[in-house]
């Protein structure tokens, strides 16, 4: 059992940054079996896949969407999967969720309670 809580939303101006942080706390496995992930719901829109991490290897992906503005990242001694947001746009603004499913796994299984991003232009 995972529990994520979310962290870091918030206002920023179009072309801006923010820092969304994800506290991971697992009772069973290590951390080192998780792929943990971020994504984003919109008003009226689906959820979506925003980027990815696999905490044993640091390998990531992200959504074209985001590629080149965003940045996944983890901190093993803290527990933390990190969102840094650059180049923010107006279509960013969404509710960010942290995510995390087993490796083996083809879906996610555990989530957090999300945090806003608001974009303005």
């Amino acid at each position: 059992q995972v529990q994520l809580v979310e962290s870091g939303g918030g206002l920023a101006q179009a072309g801006g940054s923010l820092r969304l942080s994800c506290v991971a706390s697992e009772r069973t496995f290590s951390l080192s079996s998780y792929r943990m992930a971020w994504f984003r719901q919109a008003p009226g829109k689906e959820r979506e896949f925003v980027a990815t991490i696999r905490w044993s290897t640091g390998s990531t992906d992200y959504a074209d969407s985001v590629k080149g503005r965003f940045t996944i990242s983890r901190d093993n001694a803290n527990n933390t999967v990190y969102l840094q947001l650059n180049n923010l746009k107006p279509e960013d603004t969404a509710t960010y969720y942290c995510a995390a499913r087993l490796v083996n796994m083809d879906r996610y299984k555990y989530w957090g309670q999300g945090t806003q991003v608001t974009v303005s232009s």
